[in-house]
């Protein structure tokens, strides 16, 4: 039953409020004047080289003028049963050059839909994010997905967008290599 439950919420935006720091809304509003170009990143060491790396693959995969104004975007996941309506994001710079957004949620998908619909309103433009595709099964990922939080990020967002946003011409972009 509860499988079933999260089946048919897995595509509801369960954000109601998102909050930027001022860190996080300077990042923004610096990227609004030119292209809002975010990268949706799983940190697994945190060092130079994997940022370095991720926005070198983004770049390759996807065709945009290397040196491009970019925010890297990190969601932490909390407990998947918790379905929270505030997102709480912080912005850093790590590695004295990267600029990254953090938050915390039950659903990576989610958090960052939210996200970029808040980005969208704030700034009046519609905002690019970056993925790689998830290696694997696309089943077993979803699953996973429904029952962690975690799994097929890129596909499980844009259909929240989807939904969130039925006019094309206002939804954030959502781009996967």
């Amino acid at each position: 039953m509860s499988l079933l439950s999260r089946l048919f919420r897995a595509f509801d935006l369960r954000v109601d409020t998102v909050e930027l720091d001022a860190t996080a809304r300077q990042f923004i509003t610096d990227c609004a004047r030119r292209r809002i170009r975010l990268i949706a990143h799983e940190s697994s060491t945190g060092n130079p080289a994997e940022y370095r790396d991720k926005l070198a693959q983004i770049v390759k995969d996807n065709d945009f003028p290397a040196g491009s104004d970019v925010v890297f975007v990190e969601v932490t996941v909390t407990d998947p049963s918790d379905f929270e309506t505030e997102l709480h994001v912080t912005g850093t710079i790590v590695h004295g050059r990267y600029r990254l957004l953090r938050l915390a949620s039950s659903s990576v998908p989610n958090a960052l839909a939210a996200l970029l619909l808040h980005i969208r309103d704030l700034t009046h433009h519609r905002p690019h994010i970056y993925f790689e595709w998830t290696e694997g099964d696309p089943a077993g990922n979803f699953l996973r997905y429904l029952i962690f939080g975690q799994g097929e990020i890129a596909p499980v967002t844009r259909e929240i967008l989807r939904r969130q946003e039925p006019d094309p011409t206002r939804r954030p972009h959502v781009h996967t290599g």
